[in-house]
């Protein structure tokens, strides 16, 4: 890929976007009580249900970042063209330049037969452009849009997060590693350019959602042996680890 140290960008600030909990303790309780026996039943033994307690339910936030991304490139291609002109045209004039009339051989003739043309060199005027609205998860893979929560944010996102902030993971991805990867997946400059007329990388969004997850410890009051079991926040399901 060419170089794009020297490309223009113009790059939103990013946005941090906490979600509201939509999860009220009666569904953590029912989904804790659904999983005991999954979580703790083995081939050759299964608990009793009232062995199994609840040791804490803990509240965590984890990222999704959402990015609108954009680059387009305007540029001039250089071309020679051929001019056909009437065979006893001596010279033709193009925008006030001249052209001496030359003989260009017709392909596939035999004997070999000409057509007389002036030889004219200009350039043409095209675009590059590619687009990406990606989103990742915590680990920064790339994800499916409908793969995302949706929820009533959080008045005061950055408070919130402070306060949470043992208890908060963040993006794999540095703010520059992201915009690294972005210009990777679109910046590909034609081959054919002659000169650069414009040309623009731009990040329209930038947003890191955090999205609220219970982690509910569950324990096996006989063995001690002890399971977690992730909810997401928003939707109230159990997240598969």
């Amino acid at each position: 890929m060419t170089s794009v140290t020297k490309i223009p960008e113009k790059i939103v600030e990013k946005k941090i976007i906490v979600y509201k909990s939509r999860v009220d303790p009666s569904t953590l309780k029912q989904k804790a009580e659904e999983m005991k026996n999954e979580l703790f039943t083995k081939r050759f033994s299964k608990p009793k249900p009232e062995d199994i307690k609840v040791v804490s339910v803990d509240k965590h936030y984890v990222p999704y970042t959402v990015v609108d991304a954009q680059y387009r490139i305007e540029y001039y291609i250089k071309k020679t063209y051929n001019i056909e002109v009437s065979e006893k045209a001596k010279e033709v004039k193009i925008l006030g330049k001249t052209f001496k009339p030359e003989d260009l051989i017709i392909p596939n003739t035999e004997p070999a037969q000409f057509r007389k043309v002036v030889v004219v060199e200009g350039k043409e005027w095209a675009f590059y452009e590619n687009k990406a609205y990606i989103i990742l998860d915590k680990t920064g893979r790339e994800i499916l849009p409908d793969q995302v929560p949706i929820a009533p944010s959080e008045d005061n996102p950055k408070k919130l997060l402070k306060e949470f902030k043992n208890k908060t993971e963040n993006p794999k991805l540095s703010n520059k590693e992201l915009i690294t990867m972005i210009k990777d997946k679109l910046i590909n400059k034609p081959n054919d350019i002659e000169t650069v007329d414009n040309e623009l990388f731009q990040i329209t969004e930038h947003a890191t959602i955090y999205n609220p997850i219970y982690i509910i410890t569950l324990q096996n009051a006989k063995t001690k042996e002890e399971k977690n079991v992730n909810i997401d926040g928003v939707t109230g399901e159990v997240i598969l680890q």
